[in-house]
């Protein structure tokens, strides 16, 4: 099967059955990923999403879909508590650092896009800030407002959920009740404006002391956390798209409210296939600033946090994430990292057997069975840990025919060549990381030394010498094989 016949399908979460798959219809292709709230160092939590929807966004390109990626940026309207309550983070930050809220926003902006480069997630086609979009916020609170949908309590607008649940369905995203909703809400101070306590506020009063504001017909004031999404997706890839995605937590309150203001405002569903990835988790609890449990990649990547036993490469952690479907938990601990550096290290290992491997006029290895397999695991709901295990399954073969016990022919080998590299390194987002490499290529070339001086001393019938090279090259995990052409190893 060609990649122009490739037809992928989607799990449409919508409808919380797993059964229901439809393609994706037309060459283009729309995707608003929720981004970070910038103030503070990205952690492994952060990773997760922009590694699955990373993966997505490669595979669609990989099938020659027009992908408009677009992935928000926070920097405003994310109170503490809640939606509602409590004060801006990145103003809190910037409060305590003596800066402006902007400084702090850039600064850790800068710092995730860095962390993201290093994990070798693409960037995306857009990536908007929400201060930038102020005027498109204050324009859908209006169309709302204009709606019936939403009103206007001391300055501050919110968004009447009841009065929307009962000609459209509040809930229908996360499965809850809107009864069970209204009876579970604790009340929280200053929110006595509210008709009930489940409206959410769509724009925001600023209080004397809140630092980041904007002149609107309501007052001055700041767009709600919910806004942002609604307004830059409808900017960006219209009243209706494709694929939204985020992090589970943000399927309630985030995006259930992102539907009912987008349906309001528009007066249609706003996205065709909602996608969710899973919580990393640690000692069974959600990594995350908020239970002060988190684990920063800067750290992971310097080895300077105590739980952790090493540094670990970035595709080590790319790897680590790949290895769980999007939709399953990822719970950290130092041996599952050990784990999949291994397993990254087999990996870009049989590539470069791969690449000196020679073809036979027999063929023992159907390639095209094994591409298609690769195939419908990507198209099964994006599945990484199948595709990783059908490379797996490609490394044997790759050793068995470096050994002489299995025969590959040109046309397979070239298949095979193509294939393997296409799904590690353009699919997966794999790569060798620059420090293994140049750790990797002096390595061997020591390696090799030292093979050229236990074969002097072979041939000079210096046994013990011969031996104690090869017996403390075994100890060091390099394997070595005496052919009649000289010595091979791998590690």
């Amino acid at each position: 099967m060609s990649i122009k016949e490739n037809k992928l399908q989607l799990y449409n979460s919508l409808s919380r059955k797993k059964e229901v798959f439809e393609p994706i219809k037309g060459p283009h292709v729309g995707m608003y990923v929720c981004g970070p709230t910038v103030y503070g160092d990205a952690h492994l939590g952060h990773a997760r999403p922009g590694i699955a929807f990373d993966l997505i966004f490669r595979y669609l390109k990989h099938l020659d879909y027009k992908v408009r990626y677009v992935r928000n940026i926070t920097d405003v309207g994310h109170l503490e508590n809640d939606a509602d309550h409590g004060e801006d983070k990145i103003a809190k930050k910037a409060r305590l650092e003596q800066l402006e809220p902007m400084e702090i926003a850039q600064y850790f902006s800068d710092r995730y896009i860095d962390n993201m480069d290093a994990l070798n997630v693409l960037r995306p086609s857009i990536q908007p800030r929400a201060s930038g979009h102020i005027i498109e916020q204050m324009e859908m609170v209006s169309k709302i407002l204009d709606a019936g949908f939403a009103y206007e309590a001391k300055g501050s607008i919110y968004f009447d959920v009841v009065k929307y649940n009962k000609k459209h369905n509040y809930g229908k995203l996360s499965g809850r009740n809107i009864e069970d909703v209204l009876e579970n809400t604790r009340d929280l101070d200053g929110q006595e404006d509210k008709r009930e306590s489940v409206d959410f506020a769509i724009w925001k009063n600023a209080s004397p002391e809140h630092i980041m504001r904007w002149n609107s017909p309501w007052g001055s004031g700041f767009p709600g956390w919910h806004m942002e999404c609604s307004a830059m997706s409808t900017k960006y890839l219209g009243e209706q798209f494709d694929i939204h995605g985020g992090g589970l937590d943000l399927r309630f309150p985030h995006h259930e409210s992102e539907i009912a203001q987008s349906v309001a405002a528009n007066g249609s569903e706003p996205v065709k296939y909602w996608m969710h990835n899973n919580m990393v988790t640690i000692d069974g609890q959600k990594m995350g600033k908020s239970l002060g449990n988190f684990i920063t990649l800067d750290e992971f990547f310097t080895g300077s946090h105590k739980l952790l036993a090493q540094a670990y490469e970035p595709m080590t952690i790319r790897f680590f994430i790949l290895q769980a479907h999007y939709r399953s938990t990822v719970d950290f601990s130092n041996e599952a990292l050990q784990a999949s550096q291994k397993g990254y290290e087999k990996l870009m290992n049989a590539v470069e057997t791969l690449d000196k491997l020679k073809a036979s006029d027999t063929n023992d290895f159907d390639v095209a069975q094994w591409n298609r397999k690769c195939y419908s695991a990507m198209d099964d709901d994006f599945n990484s840990p199948i595709l990783i295990a059908h490379l797996f399954d490609a490394v044997k073969i790759i050793n068995s025919v470096k050994d002489g016990k299995l025969k590959i022919n040109t046309e397979n080998l070239e298949l095979l060549k193509t294939a393997f590299n296409s799904f590690t390194f353009e699919i997966l987002g794999l790569r060798k990381d620059e420090k293994s490499q140049s750790g990797g290529e002096l390595s061997a070339k020591l390696i090799d030394i030292m093979l050229k001086i236990r074969h002097e001393a072979k041939l000079n019938k210096d046994w013990a010498t011969a031996d104690q090279i090869r017996n403390q090259l075994t100890d060091l995990g390099v394997q070595i094989k005496d052919t009649k052409e000289g010595a091979e190893w791998q590690l």
